[in-house]
């Protein structure tokens, strides 16, 4: 008799265990999915470039998290338009359906008047349901959203449907659909911040080449004048400034560049101007001052006449832009020290009376530069003693604040001008004990807030 072994013993399955099992191994591979996912979706945050790249991703993300039949990604652009950006769903019939649906609610929206972005949120929401149908109890396709916000501010909203009568809204679908969202909220800031750093970069370059344009029509270097020692810096408060000094001989049209052939002996025309406001467009202004003053100079007209037709040519301009330009034009003639000169509402400048120890104001009536078109301006002449100092400056200095909100104001430019005047010998030396001077009323308060610019012109004495 051949004798069988018997099997190892085996308890009995219980079929509810297994059930559990199973439920357990499918909860671990369906958080490894959704885990893989949101890797996969950081992934993208951190790797495009491009914020269409990202927003194609995120309805497929959505959907595939959430178990949902589909997504749909809308957006609340400028003006209170709306546009739906990207759908995705599983089954192309149904994603049709959708899109035919919210193209329509839509484009009705976009049609009627502007929108905020909340009456858009609100308005959107309820259209497409009552268009989809989805109401209780029987509704044809279930559809849950939830806000893109960007600094507390909604930017537009990421939807999910379902046609399956069984699919619950439940706490966790809800979360991993606010994480897509939370994860394209980002991808739109970093996109908006990017689009800023360029579009500042941009800025700054072509503020660069103006600031570089601008230095190259002032002055290189002050020029020799028989008789005449001449120093002039000007410090721009932004990179493009719009103080303006220049000097110009009578007969510069002869000369060609005066920079390199001087021609001492000659009449020079000494200027300094201020354009209304700072930056690119007052620095604009103060180029094409400059161009205009210049052509007007080869008229051999007088101060006065000077400054009538520059006023005359500019309003225009000046009057579409809403800005103006103050003026103080003036010519030294050498060969008698006689300074003529004609002011267009700008600082008078300070004279320095060497033999008689004080100061004077260089001043005439006349508006503004593209006040009036028929502006009139007067004129006037003085005669040069030697060691006599004429300080031209705009209103940057006597404006300097210092950290207690004081003024420098001009009684203090008075006493600065007159200890520089009897302290330095030197046009360059008084320059730089002005410059000096105000910096140190100013303390700690960093960049001026305006543009500061001095001419100083020094009476050299004979011999």
């Amino acid at each position: 008799m051949i004798v069988v072994p018997a099997p190892p013993y085996s308890p009995p399955q219980n079929s509810a265990v297994l059930a559990l099992k199973e439920l357990v191994a499918s909860l671990h591979q369906e958080q490894h999915k959704v885990q893989d996912m949101l890797s996969s979706l950081g992934f993208a945050l951190r790797s495009f470039n491009n914020l269409n790249q990202f927003l194609e991703l995120a309805p497929f993300m959505a959907t595939r998290m959430t178990g949902a039949d589909g997504s749909a990604l809308i957006l609340f652009k400028s003006e209170g338009k709306i546009a739906l950006e990207q759908i995705y769903g599983r089954d192309r019939r149904l994603t049709q359906n959708i899109r035919q649906v919210m193209d329509s609610v839509i484009q009705a929206l976009n049609n009627a008047d502007p929108l905020t972005f909340a009456q858009g949120s609100r308005n959107l929401e309820e259209k497409i349901r009552r268009a989809l149908g989805d109401a209780e109890p029987k509704p044809m396709v279930r559809l849950y959203s939830t806000p893109i916000l960007v600094k507390n501010e909604e930017l537009g909203r990421i939807y999910i449907f379902s046609e399956d009568r069984q699919y619950l809204w439940t706490q966790t679908r809800r979360k991993l659909l606010q994480l897509v969202a939370d994860q394209t909220s980002v991808a739109i800031a970093n996109s908006e911040l990017t689009l800023e750093l360029r579009s500042r970069e941009r800025q700054d370059k072509e503020l660069e080449i103006a600031s570089e344009i601008q230095n190259q029509l002032l002055p290189r270097r002050c020029p020799q004048i028989r008789g005449l020692e001449i120093a002039a810096r000007c410090q721009t408060a932004n990179l493009v400034g719009g103080d303006y000094y220049d000097f110009i001989p009578t007969n510069y049209d002869q000369l060609g560049d005066w920079e390199e052939d001087n021609q001492p002996g000659v009449p020079w025309s000494i200027v300094i101007g201020d354009v209304m406001g700072k930056g690119v467009p007052a620095g604009l202004i103060m180029t094409m001052t400059r161009g205009m003053l210049r052509a007007e100079v080869l008229n051999r007209h007088s101060p006065a006449q000077v400054l009538g037709h520059l006023n005359r040519v500019m309003f225009a301009d000046l009057d579409n832009s809403h800005r103006f330009v103050t003026l103080f034009y003036s010519e030294y003639d050498p060969a008698s020290s006689t300074l003529s000169f004609s002011n267009a509402a700008h600082n008078p400048p300070l004279w320095w009376r060497h033999d008689e120890g004080d100061i004077a104001l260089l001043d005439t009536e006349g508006a503004l530069i593209g006040l009036e078109a028929d502006s009139q301006y007067r004129e006037d002449r003085v005669s040069l003693s030697p060691q006599d100092v004429v300080l031209y400056y705009t209103d940057g200095l006597t404006e300097a604040v210092n950290t207690g909100g004081e003024r420098f104001d001009e009684g203090n430019l008075h006493r600065v001008f007159r200890e520089a005047c009897l302290t330095y010998d030197s046009a360059e030396g008084i320059l730089n004990y002005i410059f000096e001077q105000v910096q140190t009323f100013r303390g700690s308060r960093g960049h001026p807030q305006d543009d500061m610019t001095l001419v100083v012109a020094r009476v050299q004495s004979p011999g």
